[in-house]
């Protein structure tokens, strides 16, 4: 067995430098435009493997096993619910429902503005927190673009809305892996987050429109936003703190998408906006304003859609609601998990490494077990949803083998990328880079709340999950704020509620913000148009934190 190693050189600054360097490359290969993002991963990847062997000792035979553990667990789940969503999506491009449904949401309002509070901040909250772990980025960047968004207004404000959410994403998938490495009762744990982020869900829809239209464009239509973001914080705040912490997200987008349409009714803005790019220099709009679908193929859609069709053309995207919301039922998995589950102990990686102090107040082996629970998977659930959509579109048996087929050509690279992010978070965790960067962070004193919540950020950013983050830095949360006299119920909130701002900048999101708006080998200029946003709202959370810590009557707030 092998211990981890969380200060190699003897000087805290040395071995935190030596354990930012695969992050740091892939950033900025990513960032400058001038890498693939497939080969950028491909070379951080192996930047990975050399710190962790030659830097922090880790053998080169564990180091190997960890990136593969983290390639595999890459394609299932996270790529395996992206290539069915992108399957389904493709299906009803090719049928023309797609066109169809992007009419339906114009008919609501043909105000790009309004168009993005529904789509990008309502409709995404609703996958999010139904499956996560990508969809919501993948079905509204999908929709956006069709509705004549640039690729980069569709892509990254497809991600900077997909934050709010994320802390009670996957049917509250966070909140559990928090709760498991704490030991706290996930019900608290739901509460506190619940007492953080309803204040930036007021704030995000407001900030979505200002980056999109300029603080001018955002005042016309104030009175919208505000129904919008009220009408999710407030029941983000009530059923996390009153109900549970599995159905916020689902309950919220629901009472907003509704609130929202219901005030567009009789409500309309006095200057209608139409414009589909950002209102700075948009370099995708010029040239590729409303570029082609995936898989677009021959659509047949006449141009004004009756309201039957309408109907149809919403059915594929109902039925996948439905059946990822039954797939993320706690009883849904305790009913098929028993039997469609394949554990697998990967040889010479399971129990094989140990966590050590600070870390962990007791050596701890790390499990190295690949749960391949396949029914149960989100992506199984879009797969059967997209099959049974297919055959009600009238497509046949062997088209639908043929496009799933096709679709995974079209997301080679995509794939690829996933899978290589995957392997660098899996190999940093179990190598103790990751701690490396969470002790730093650790070592701040009396501004930790605020840099405990940038630790949040910085595991999102990382491993592209707020699970992930809290799983990896929920325990080293709970240890440091003990000793700093700290709430650790607080601060291990602050961790899920920080990492939520890292979710724009991971990479797996950009790849997958770009492959759902055809916009492949522009991951640099998603990165860069994001990356700022991201940083000011992380701060801003953390500004919230340190409120809660140590100023009345924020104080009040805290569980303990």
């Amino acid at each position: 067995m092998w211990s981890q190693v969380y200060n190699p050189f003897g000087s805290a600054v040395l071995s935190t430098i030596a354990a930012g360097i695969p992050v740091v490359l892939l950033l900025v290969m990513i960032a400058s435009g001038k890498v693939k993002a497939h080969i950028a991963a491909v070379i951080a990847l192996l930047a990975a493997v050399a710190v962790s062997v030659f830097l922090f000792t880790m053998p080169a035979g564990l180091a190997i096993r960890a990136a593969l553990f983290g390639v595999v667990t890459g394609m299932f789940p996270i790529g395996w619910i992206i290539l069915n969503v992108i399957f389904l999506y493709r299906l009803t491009v090719e049928k023309g429902w797609f066109a169809t449904l992007q009419q339906s949401v114009g008919d609501l309002t043909t105000d790009r503005r309004l168009q993005l509070l529904l789509v990008a901040f309502s409709f995404g909250a609703f996958f999010e927190g139904a499956g996560g772990f990508g969809t919501p980025v993948a079905v509204t960047g999908a929709i956006l673009i069709g509705l004549g968004f640039s690729p980069l207004a569709a892509s990254g404000l497809s991600l900077i809305a997909n934050t709010a959410p994320v802390a009670y994403g996957a049917l509250g998938a966070p909140i559990q892996g928090l709760a498991s490495v704490t030991g706290f009762d996930p019900y608290m744990l739901g509460a506190m987050v619940g007492r953080q982020l309803p204040f930036f869900s007021i704030i995000v829809p407001f900030w979505l429109i200002w980056v999109f239209a300029g603080f001018r464009g955002m005042l016309q239509i104030w009175p919208a936003i505000l129904v919008c973001a009220v009408s999710f914080a407030i029941p983000q705040f009530l059923i996390s703190n009153f109900i549970n912490p599995w159905i916020v997200d689902i309950g919220a987008s629901l009472i907003s998408m509704a609130c929202l349409v219901g005030f567009m009714r009789i409500w309309r803005p006095k200057e209608v906006w139409t414009s589909p790019a950002l209102r700075t220099h948009d370099i995708s709009a010029g040239t590729l304003t409303r570029p082609a679908p995936l898989g677009a193929g021959t659509a047949n859609v006449t141009p004004r859609a009756s309201r039957e069709d309408i109907v149809w053309a919403w059915v594929p995207w109902i039925i996948l609601s439905v059946i990822v919301a039954i797939w993320g039922t706690g009883w849904f998995k305790a009913l098929v998990n028993p039997i469609f589950t394949w554990n697998y102990p990967i040889p010479g990686l399971h129990n094989m490494v140990q966590k050590v102090a600070p870390i962990v107040a007791n050596p701890t082996a790390e499990p190295a077990v690949f749960a391949f629970t396949y029914m149960s998977y989100t992506g199984t659930g879009v797969l059967i949803a997209a099959i049974i959509a297919g055959f009600v579109m009238r497509f046949s048996p062997l088209r639908l083998i043929t496009a799933w087929f096709e679709t995974i050509w079209v997301l080679r690279y995509s794939l690829i990328t996933i899978a290589a992010m995957l392997a660098i978070g899996t190999l940093t965790r179990f190598s103790g880079v990751d701690a490396t960067l969470g002790l730093a962070f650790a070592g701040t004193g009396i501004l930790y709340p605020f840099f405990g919540t940038l630790l949040g950020w910085l595991g999102v950013a990382l491993t592209g999950s707020d699970t992930a983050s809290n799983v990896l830095f929920g325990g080293l949360q709970k240890i440091t704020s003990e000793q700093l006299g700290l709430s650790p119920i607080l601060m291990a909130a602050a961790n899920s509620s920080g990492g939520v701002m890292g979710k724009m900048i991971d990479a797996q999101s950009i790849v997958v913000a770009s492959t759902a708006t055809n916009w492949f080998g522009h991951e640099g200029s998603i990165l860069r148009f994001v990356f700022w946003h991201s940083i000011v709202l992380a701060c801003l959370v953390g500004g919230l934190v340190m409120l809660q810590a140590y100023v009345h009557p924020f104080t009040q707030m805290v569980l303990h």
